[in-house]
């Protein structure tokens, strides 16, 4: 080397008449490198660190992303504690007219859905076959914000709740009360008073049979009747489908779906904003 330097050597590898220097590594690179190392075993020794065959080191700090998350989680629970206390304690009729509560509660009750109702309801509670689209105005229990709570309350021929919400269509076919011939004149007259296709001479006769076994529940019109919780049959929404074979099919075997009651699984304070949050769908009253 030319500059008076010690010449460092090589390391030993040649390709086309060029060798390599075996030159040492910056010593800034090495400190660098060696405090690295340092940190790396306080690190390990502080947090935890090291796996085991059934736990891990825990650190001598006692440090944990589990218990960290748990603390937030409390924090931010307290933060809302107030809102979710003046959510519960408010009469359920003057929550609309609190904004910020009425705002806070449909927000919270669009999180809540997304864990308790989609699973029946859909996503966008649209509902599906036997299943209630949220989003019309056609309520088998009423749409207003008390009969929305009650029903989350207590549910639908909810099992073990005296106070769920009950009612009974007979099985007209099965339990032989209507023989076939006049279940097919009930589901002509039906698909008559629905404004849809039908026979005129049948759901004439019909309309004499559906006077007889199914208005006591339904209405002389076919309306239906929430005490019972029975389905308006003159518009186009149906819960089972409103062709020849879901008529067919509902009279002669009748159907009885349920819904669980709430009361005992979520807070006050959740089933009014999932209350909240069904109302502000487009068909609360």
């Amino acid at each position: 080397m030319s500059d008076g330097r010690k010449d460092p050597g090589t390391t030993g590898h040649e390709w086309d008449g060029i060798q390599e220097y075996n030159n040492p590594l910056p010593r800034w690179w090495l400190y660098i490198f060696y405090a690295c190392i340092i940190f790396a075993i306080g690190y390990s020794i502080a947090y935890p660190a090291w796996p085991g065959i059934s736990s891990y080191t825990k650190g001598t700090l006692g440090w944990s992303s589990r218990a960290k998350v748990e603390q937030e989680m409390a924090a931010l629970e307290a933060s809302r504690a107030a809102v979710l206390k003046d959510i519960e304690q408010i009469p359920l009729a003057e929550l609309p007219n609190n904004p910020q509560l009425w705002n806070a509660a449909i927000e919270g009750g669009r999180s809540a859905f997304k864990v308790h109702c989609v699973q029946c309801h859909g996503s966008g509670a649209a509902g599906g076959n036997g299943y209630p689209n949220l989003n019309d105005d056609d309520w088998l229990w009423g749409g207003n914000l008390e009969s929305i709570h009650y029903t989350l309350q207590h549910g639908i021929r909810h099992p073990g709740d005296d106070d769920t919400r009950q009612s009974l269509m007979p099985a007209f076919g099965r339990d032989g009360l209507l023989n076939a011939g006049e279940i097919e004149f009930v589901v002509e007259h039906v698909r008559a008073i629905s404004s849809q296709e039908h026979n005129a001479a049948m759901a004439a006769r019909g309309s004499t049979i559906f006077a007889e076994q199914c208005a006591s529940c339904h209405g002389p019109d076919g309306k239906g009747m929430r005490d019972f919780g029975s389905p308006n049959l003159t518009d186009a929404i149906w819960l089972y489908g409103g062709d020849r074979a879901s008529l067919r099919h509902t009279i002669h075997n009748a159907r009885a779906g349920v819904m669980p009651g709430w009361n005992d699984r979520l807070s006050e304070a959740t089933i009014r904003k999932l209350t909240a949050y069904v109302h502000s769908l487009g068909g609360g009253e």
